[in-house]
């Protein structure tokens, strides 16, 4: 049975942990997690190396499951669906931006951030409206006849961002989103995100830089799987 969320909350975990058993060895990545995120927010996700980030990243954008405990997706519960369901929650209400940027090197711009639209069947003219909606966005529809290789670092993390705008996502997941980027794109790539939550879009980042923690509304910080701190940002840099 779903949990009552207020109407508010996007995302909820309940008393969340995750098991890998490897060799009859026990790795506990992720132990005991409770948080929400609500409608809005932009959350980070802090800690070091191996305290379980990715994990719960993989958790929240249904690519993994919890060996334990509850997850709800804008109040239903989505741990125990099919592989097929969730592929679909993946391809509609999830956005990824991911360090690697994962485009893909033989499709122009345009056609990296149009490909997931292909996948609902929506018609061309929806899609074309809908990727030169996010291009714009993200300052890069003068790109769009361009090859990822082409590209800059920064410029390839913006296409992957509008990817991920393209679909309308009920929330936006980064994955260390600067984690290839040198500084001056790194703060840039956080300027557009921070541009993004105050037009209305929920973003949960992770990453390991204390510095591009403090963009976000509220910071939750991991060490060995499990959450040692939560704060509110004293201010998300207006």
């Amino acid at each position: 049975m779903a949990m009552d969320n207020g109407g508010e909350s996007l995302i909820r975990l309940d008393n969340v942990s995750k098991v890998f058993v490897t060799d009859e060895v026990e790795t506990h990545a992720l132990a005991s997690i409770h948080f929400d995120v609500k409608k809005g927010e932009y959350l980070s996700i802090e800690g070091p190396s191996g305290c379980g980030k990715s994990t719960l990243l993989a958790i929240l954008g249904l690519l993994d499951t919890p060996s334990d405990g509850g997850y709800y997706l804008n109040g239903k519960p989505v741990t125990g669906l099919k592989m097929s369901e969730r592929a679909r929650i993946r391809n509609r209400e999830i956005g990824f931006i991911f360090q690697a940027f994962n485009l893909i090197g033989d499709l122009t711009v345009y056609e990296n951030v149009e490909l997931p639209l292909t996948y609902r069947g929506m018609p061309s003219s929806e899609r074309k409206r809908r990727v030169q909606e996010a291009l714009e966005r993200v300052g890069m529809s003068h790109r769009m006849k361009h090859y990822p290789s082409q590209l800059s670092g920064g410029q390839q993390q913006r296409v992957a961002v509008a990817r991920a705008l393209g679909g309308d996502p009920l929330i936006l997941l980064a994955d260390e989103p600067t984690g290839n980027l040198d500084s001056g794109n790194g703060e840039a790539v956080m300027g557009l995100l921070r541009e993004l939550h105050q037009s209305g879009s929920t973003i949960c980042m992770v990453t390991h830089d204390p510095r591009y923690a403090e963009f976000a509304d509220r910071t939750i910080r991991l060490f060995d799987g499990r959450i040692v701190e939560e704060s509110m940002e004293a201010s998300s840099r207006n």
